[in-house]
């Protein structure tokens, strides 16, 4: 590896270095192939290398044999007196070692607009017409032999007042390598890469005011669950947010960079509420269980250090879960309650931000995603409270030969603060490779440059609107390319609200873009319209569910926020995942409603002219719930509830408890009635599925009673006449006595007769003893009672149909 070779004196400047080549080239080419004719009897002579001049389409081909990697370039932006360093790699690309070769600095005129930067950054290739020549006595680093896929370090060390800038302006800087190949034994150009070097050894009178935007944005992570605990600990789909908050994670990185830098930090509330709840204490979820989460000290750790990164710097708050405007504009709003979401999103923003950082945000404005526009995004965009909207040049485009302040009104009243879409874009790209971080570096800062040349006498204020969600490498990039501004000689800091007040440019276009030049990719990548159906009939289901708590504290946040992130933006490109957690929300809930319901019955026979049938109500909640049941009677002729086809009675049950609730019946006509039981909120909407189940009526006819009827006249005139003959058996027994009595008397003793038959007759028990008589009782005909409603508050009961055979009690 060759090293760089000093430099001594300054030579010509670059511009009239490329124009003298140029003019040499051109008249010196046809005198060299004039030259290079041989006679045909000469002897055979070497192949000649062909003139520059007759370069073809091949030598763009051929000048990528070689990759050429610029890996740094210090200071990014050099003044008078500094010295620019370089240092890269070129690889071998080709199938052919790469002999003789030499790595060269090329330094081409000031560029005179932003459009000439943005031409020059998409070139591939050498270009012999437009590509600078070599740097005259400037180093070289030789490399004798490259190998096909080998690789060779290069690093200049040059003064800036030998790279020939002749005034303050923008300058394209390359690095190529010329070699020779084994089929082709001459010099040519096999690699180059280009970038630029913004010069400005003074401040400029009039600077760019500069805002950039620093998203602390992240994906949904929290479920609509939350454990049993009185805390309501919630429960998190994964634990992938602590791999971002963890030290030089995404979001760390972010907080770290951000900290020390002129930025204006754009927030989703989410993100804060979602580290909020891991530094208190998370559940993850762990298949069907929930895992106790690791990461509180982690979170507690980032909150902390982000409270401090914004103090003194400007915060803006998105609503909720950053809400996709465009989506909600072009597939949601049409679907009742869609724009609901979004304002009760807006309406939460302010005090989670403020809760947490201790902070006052701002709240009004509203960024669609790529800053994309169009009359109903800013219609709906505005329609939570937002009077600002941060869209994006390439959407709303001026025509105009210089860049103009961000701030325009749009015709409906709306303020639109357009961000410049070449800056906002120059770190989209995978800033891993060094490579592609230092020249996306050394073009913004060429592009901010170029802004503020365009009209040096006019202070206008630009705003950058990076990628939403950058990744580490972009973040670290972007914080280049910011302290690469920090000498702030074309530019100076500002923030977004002072960004929204500047004083409009009055030729700048204040135009809502038409619904027609939406970019196709963006909406090909929008929430579905079944998306927001499902996000209705969540907050459907919930809206019937809440009405029948006590404690709605506890079910409607968290479903709330959980329908917010079924909104999010970060949802795009992921469709399957979205549609996921949309259905997890929705079990969830329904699982919830399910768990209070009618426990199934069996079928009942009711055996008489009135009963009570009882309906048992369960609740599996942890909290007491109150509805109406209302029983309906099939067939009010047969069997009706006092004297209406149907009765509602109230009914409140703890939480975790059942309650059997008894309607009174009355029976006109025998048979089977079917019987609906349903569940009522306390205005009146169906709550749950009804139950079913069959009365059979066996009631007691005229016939019957004048049977039974009989049959108790029977049974008194027999026991009339069995008192009759006690009497006349009791009256002849007395007679017996008394004559008894009388012989006893008698003067004289005679032997006694023998009884006759007759008188045996007459006295069938005096040879026996008689049995005490029972004493009679009379029969309790007082109905029996009523059976009383137990107490509302029953304990648990089995949700098990009743047996067969069920009977209702009188």
């Amino acid at each position: 590896m060759a090293e760089a070779a000093d430099i001594q004196g300054t030579g010509p400047s670059p511009a009239r270095r490329w124009l003298r080549r140029t003019i040499t080239v051109a008249f010196g080419a046809p005198l060299l192939a004039g030259l290079l004719q041989a006679p045909a009897t000469a002897a055979p002579a070497p192949a000649a290398a062909p003139a520059p001049a007759a370069a073809t389409a091949e030598d763009a081909a051929v000048s990528k044999t070689v990759d050429v990697s610029l890996d740094t370039l210090a200071p990014s932006a050099p003044v008078e007196g500094d010295t620019v360093t370089l240092t890269g790699t070129v690889t071998n690309r080709g199938k052919k070692a790469v002999t003789d070769a030499t790595v060269d600095l090329r330094v081409g005129p000031q560029m005179t607009s932003r459009s000439e930067i943005e031409q020059v950054s998409g070139r591939t290739g050498y270009r012999p017409y437009s590509d600078p020549a070599p740097l005259e006595d400037a180093p070289e680093v030789k490399i004798p032999r490259l190998n096909p896929g080998l690789s060779a370090d290069f690093s200049f060390s040059v003064p800036v007042s030998d790279l020939g800038f002749d005034e303050a302006g923008v300058y394209q800087l390359g690095v190529s390598l010329s070699g020779q190949t084994s089929d082709h034994r001459y010099d040519r150009v096999l690699g180059i890469e280009r970038t630029f070097v913004p010069y400005q050894p003074e401040a400029t009178e009039k600077r760019t005011q500069l805002t950039y935007l620093w998203p602390l944005i992240s994906s949904a992570h929290v479920s609509a669950e939350t454990a049993t605990d009185d805390q309501q600990t919630p429960v998190f789909e994964d634990d992938a947010l602590a791999a971002e908050l963890k030290p030089g994670g995404r979001l760390d990185e972010l907080v770290s960079l951000g900290k020390d830098l002129p930025v204006t930090w754009v927030v989703d509330p989410d993100l804060l509420a979602s580290v909020d709840a891991m530094a208190n204490g998370y559940r993850v979820k762990d298949g069907p269980l929930h895992v106790p989460g690791k990461h509180q000290a982690l979170a507690e750790r980032w909150l902390d250090s982000l409270e401090k990164a914004v103090q003194g710097h400007k915060v803006v708050a998105l609503p909720f879960a950053d809400p996709d405007l465009a989506s909600l504009a072009h597939r949601g709003k049409d679907v009742p309650g869609s724009l609901g979401h979004l304002q009760s999103a807006t309406a939460l923003a302010g005090t989670t931000v403020e809760t947490i950082l201790h902070v006052q945000p701002a709240t009004d404005f509203a960024w669609p995603v790529d800053g994309a526009v169009d009359p109903s995004i800013v219609a709906v965009a505005t329609s939570a409270g937002a009077d600002k909207v941060i869209a994006r040049s390439d959407s709303v485009r001026d025509d105009l030969p210089y860049t103009p302040t961000a701030a325009r009104p749009f015709s409906n009243g709306t303020t639109a603060v357009v961000s410049d879409a070449l800056l906002s874009t120059a770190f989209d790209g995978d800033m891993v490779r060094t490579e592609n971080s230092t020249l996306a570096v050394q073009e913004f800062l060429a592009q901010s440059l170029a802004i503020t040349l365009e009209q040096p006498e006019d202070q206008r204020s630009v705003v950058v609107a990076p990628q939403r969600v950058p990744t580490v490498a972009q973040a670290q990039t972007m914080a280049a390319a910011l302290r690469g501004l920090s000498a702030k000689r074309w530019s100076q800091p500002s923030d977004l609200l002072a960004a929204a007040a500047a004083k409009p440019d009055p030729d700048a276009s204040t135009a809502v873009p038409a619904g027609s030049r939406y970019p196709k990719k963006l909406r090909d990548r929008e929430l579905p319209v079944q998306a927001f159906r499902d996000m209705k009939t969540t907050r459907d289901e919930l809206d019937d569910f809440k009405v029948i708590l006590t404690a709605q504290y506890r079910v409607v946040p968290p479903f709330t926020n959980a329908i917010n992130r079924e909104m999010s933006t970060s949802w795009r490109g992921q469709a399957r995942a979205a549609a996921l957690y949309r259905i997890n929300v929705l079990e969830y809930l329904q699982t919830l409603t399910e768990g209070v319901q009618l426990v199934d019955k069996s079928d009942l026979t009711l055996s008489g002219r009135s009963a009570t049938i009882p309906v048992t109500v369960q609740n599996k909640l942890l909290q007491d719930v109150h509805l109406v049941l209302r029983l309906t009677s099939g067939s009010k002729n047969r069997l009706n509830l006092s004297g209406e086809r149907y009765k509602e009675l109230p009914v409140k049950i703890s939480g975790g408890h059942s309650q059997s609730v008894k309607f009174s019946a009355s029976a006109n006509v025998n048979g089977q009635v079917p019987m609906t039981a349903q569940l009522y909120t306390e205005d009146g909407t169906p709550y749950g599925q009804p139950m079913t189940f069959t009365v059979k009526v066996s009631e007691i006819t005229a016939t019957v009673m004048l049977v039974i009827a009989g049959g108790v006249l029977l049974l008194v005139l027999a026991g009339v006449r069995m008192y009759s003959q006690r009497k006349r058996v009791a009256a002849r027994n007395a007679e017996a006595e008394a004559a008894e009595a009388e012989a006893d008397t008698a003067p004289e003793e005679t032997e006694p007769l023998p009884e006759s038959g007759a008188a045996r007759e007459a006295d069938p028990g005096a040879d026996t003893p008689r049995e005490p008589e029972a004493a009679s009782e009379e029969p309790d005909t007082d109905e029996p009672e009523q059976p009383s409603d137990p107490t509302p508050d029953t304990g648990p009961e089995s949700g098990d149909p009743s047996g067969t055979g069920e009977k209702v009690d009188r």
